[in-house]
């Protein structure tokens, strides 16, 4: 997530004419300005207020891991909180990739976020093997992200009306499509297992890849800007935005240490506690 200093444009300039099958030109200068460090405020706040809902849900989890709460991180309503955090991701996925190549793939910056993604969601696999080997993520959300990522550089070039309608037909395809054939860990991550195996995250290709899609489509239709300065402002007169901005900007690096972080501190927490009792 490393960034460069480039302009920022204080205005847009009137709407230029197209040739059909062109690329907007006001996407491409967004891209330009996306390419050269140059953040979209409102999708940082956003991924902010993910991430930081991510560690929320990771601390309930973790104490109630360690005995400290019970009856919580389990419920359903704790779940579809932990869903809708996913859910949030995969769109913001789609809204990104939109913004980040509106005219051509910049392959080289693809297949390096690609890369980055795909080698730490390995890592979080092997990791969590051998923490939780019944249960260990074997496709949690930064796999569904590698893939949604993937499977929406193939439709960038369609419109909004396509990417809405493959939106929902990965998302209800699973409801219809589902058997015992595909039970396996080599087969759920496709999401049409009717009883996949036990995982601590699962976020199968169908139907979370669908919300990515809804995410593209949105990017097509509305207009998003860009610019440091605006993200000084929000700091200046609102010191949490500010923060969940600042966060948003991070979040990868946020979601790889937070648990680790978390559990050196909660652990001995709850060695403390089971010995005063």
């Amino acid at each position: 997530m490393s960034r460069t200093r480039g302009a920022m444009p204080t205005s847009y300039p009137a709407p230029e004419r197209r040739v059909r099958g062109s690329a907007n030109p006001r996407r491409t200068r967004e891209a330009k300005t996306l390419a050269h460090g140059q953040r979209v405020v409102a999708i940082d706040l956003a991924r902010g207020l993910a991430i930081a809902g991510v560690v929320l849900f990771h601390i309930v989890w973790d104490l109630e891991f360690t005995g400290i709460i019970s009856g919580v991180a389990r419920h359903p309503v704790w779940l579809a909180f932990g869903r809708s955090l996913a859910g949030t991701f995969m769109f913001l996925v789609g809204v990104s990739l939109v913004l980040a190549h509106p005219a051509t793939i910049d392959v080289r910056a693809f297949g390096r976020r690609l890369l980055t993604i795909i080698a730490f969601a390995g890592v979080i696999s092997v990791v969590t093997w051998f923490i939780f080997p019944d249960s260990f993520i074997y496709f949690g959300i930064l796999h569904a992200i590698a893939a949604a990522t993937l499977c929406g550089a193939v439709f960038l070039r369609t419109s909004a009306t396509v990417c809405l309608g493959l939106a929902v037909a990965v998302v209800v395809l699973p409801f219809i499509v589902h058997t015992p054939a595909f039970d396996t860990r080599w087969l759920a991550w496709t999401g049409f297992a009717e009883n996949p195996p036990s995982s601590n995250d699962f976020v199968p290709i169908f139907p979370w890849v669908g919300i990515t899609l809804v995410g593209m489509a949105t990017a097509k239709l509305l207009p998003f800007r860009s610019g440091r300065n605006s993200a000084a402002k929000l700091r200046k007169h609102n010191w949490f935005a500010g923060v969940l901005v600042w966060m948003g900007n991070r979040s990868l690096s946020i979601y790889l240490l937070h648990q680790p972080i978390l559990l050196s501190l909660i652990i001995p927490l709850s060695w403390v506690l089971s010995t005063q009792r």
